[in-house]
């Protein structure tokens, strides 16, 4: 077996004063600007940390909590669910498109959906050719195994790429957010469009049976992607509600797992199901009556790609002013 590895460069910068050195001890002390006090890193029973209060610490949160949120009531692009297949668009759409507004919106507390382990709750990740080459962009290190290749820990693949998305400036996630609704609308040319996502906080989601009514907040977007996975307490929600919608005759229910059908049909069939509304991973199996894949990935790497290009396509074919579709392009 060889190892493949994708080195990248990492830059570290240190920054050093004529208040900040360090001893063959490894002792750093550093006087704060407003020189309030002393902070020192000092592994031998002496480390301080500049001190704090609690509201300075709530404020910080809050201030850039909202502020992501108030800047993504209109969106580009709204992905739902952060699994890999999601994950894989993000990456993709946020590289090919720096200028899009990407939001994300992941309803577990821990994005990644199932990739973090591979089948049976067993660690290693199994991935078929091509789509090693998604693992050789973003830098994950693979045994090759000739037809597909194995990633040591699914862990390794998934925090890569998550972590990889996170860092890209036009990308935004708000996780432990639930979508409960679409947003539909009758666009320019008198068709059902979907405009948007209806969210509230997952919590809220789960205890609408236990409480009074708790009303959901609004993100506009001339594009979504679907990638809520197959059915589950969250998954399949967007096929699901097209159906409930009427916007769908009725789902086409996920078939038995047949790796060798199942991978090409999700990537190649990857598409705008309805309009504004593009449809990637697992859920597509559910919408179109596909074979399931079971633990092998490449079939979500590929088909979160073909969900960036087809975002790229459909919104590059419209006129969107404030996340409103008011023609064709």
């Amino acid at each position: 077996m060889a190892l493949c590895t994708q080195s990248s460069k990492m830059a570290s910068v240190l920054t050093q004063t004529s208040e900040s050195k360090l001893d063959k001890n490894n002792i750093g002390k550093l006087n704060l600007s407003n020189g309030s006090a002393d902070v020192v890193e000092n592994y031998e029973g002496q480390y301080r940390f500049a001190p704090i209060q609690e509201a300075q610490v709530s404020r910080a949160m809050i201030k850039r909590y909202f502020e992501a949120m108030y800047d993504r009531v209109v969106s580009d692009v709204v992905i739902v669910g952060a699994g890999s297949a999601g994950l894989t668009c993000a990456y993709h759409l946020a590289a090919t498109r720096p200028n899009l507004k990407i939001t994300i919106i992941e309803a577990n507390v821990a994005p990644g959906g199932g990739a973090w382990l591979g089948g049976q709750l067993m660690t290693p990740m199994v991935i078929r050719k091509p789509a090693n080459r998604f693992l050789q962009e973003i830098g994950v290190p693979y045994e090759d195994e000739g037809a597909y290749v194995v990633v040591k820990h699914a862990a390794l693949f998934t925090s890569t790429l998550l972590s990889r998305v996170l860092a890209m400036p036009n990308v935004v996630m708000f996780n432990a957010t639930a979508v409960e609704d679409l947003i539909v609308k009758e666009d320019h040319a008198g068709q059902q469009r979907i405009a948007g996502v209806v969210t509230n906080w997952t919590l809220v989601a789960l205890n609408h049976d236990t409480q009074s009514c708790m009303d959901p907040n609004t993100i506009t977007a001339p594009v979504v992607v679907a990638a809520t996975g197959h059915d589950g307490p969250m998954g399949s929600f967007a096929a699901k509600r097209l159906v409930s919608a009427g916007l769908l005759k009725e789902l086409g229910n996920m078939r038995g797992l047949d790796m060798n059908r199942s991978e090409p049909a999700i990537v190649n069939n990857t598409r705008e199901v309805a309009p504004g509304l593009i449809m990637a991973g697992m859920e597509l199996s559910e919408h179109d009556g596909r074979n399931r894949m079971g633990p092998t990935f490449g079939g979500m790497i590929g088909s979160g790609i073909k969900a960036a290009h087809e975002a790229i396509r459909v919104f590059d074919s419209l006129n969107v002013v404030e996340g409103r579709v008011v023609a064709s392009a």
